[in-house]
């Protein structure tokens, strides 16, 4: 492709987070596109809900529409056979000899900013944005700007590149992601987040709550639900 535009890869999962990050992508840069990774997660249910978010955001914002290019999806499942935890098979959720919870997959977000920034560079999309926090989040070490910092540089000096990995989350809790949307979007925004978006790690889509669909008691469901409801309680504010 020619040179870089003012263009942005996000990290699309189909979760509030990336619902979130894909909304801070469309309000700016002039081209947006999302990429997503099957890497045999047990909720694949997500995987639906990422067509679900885009399509609804595309039909209720049509000055994002403009901007919101294609959607790549990712087979990367032999990773996620290699990575085994309880994302991927029917493991308990519970925290591991080294602190860590079950549910993290080892160099996950890694693999999926290496697999991005090869697509970026063929898009020709110099922005990766990633929904990665380390405010309210599971203690993720791959989550951490420190970590995203080396990536970035070792992404930049590997392909000869300048990208720029984005993540608008890294220091919001949970109840300001919500404010966010709002901020970004309003109350359809925070429609589609409630309705369409999926987080529950046991992948449950029976009950909505008034914070999504979701199992309620995962620490995925936890998380959301306690952002929302502290977000509710303060009256629902934009973010500052």
């Amino acid at each position: 492709m020619g040179p870089m535009i003012d263009g942005a890869l996000v990290l699309f999962s189909g979760g509030q987070d990336s619902t979130a990050c894909l909304a801070w992508a469309l309000e700016r840069y002039s081209r947006v596109e999302t990429v997503g990774f099957d890497y045999g997660q047990r909720h694949g249910v997500e995987l639906q809900a990422r067509q679900a978010v885009r399509a609804r955001v595309a039909r209720e914002f049509p000055a994002w529409a403009t901007r919101l290019g294609p959607d790549h999806m990712l087979d990367i499942r032999t990773f996620g056979a290699l990575a085994e935890t309880a994302m991927t098979s029917e493991r308990a959720i519970e925290i591991t000899e080294k602190g860590l919870p079950s549910t993290f997959v080892p160099g996950r977000n890694l693999v999926f900013l290496t697999y991005a920034a090869a697509l970026a560079d063929r898009r020709g999309l110099n922005a990766l944005v990633g929904g990665m926090c380390e405010t309210d989040f599971s203690g993720y070490p791959d989550c951490r700007r420190a970590t995203l910092d080396a990536m970035e540089t070792a992404l930049n000096l590997g392909m000869e590149q300048a990208f720029r990995i984005e993540t608008p989350l890294m220091r919001l809790t949970k109840a300001e992601t919500w404010a966010l949307a709002r901020t970004l979007g309003g109350e359809p925004l925070v429609a589609i987040t409630v309705e369409e978006s999926h987080t529950c790690y046991l992948g449950e889509r029976g009950t909505l709550h008034a914070w999504g669909y979701g199992c309620g008691a995962c620490p995925a469901c936890e998380l959301r639900r306690r952002g929302y409801e502290a977000w509710d309680a303060d009256g629902r504010p934009l973010l500052p």
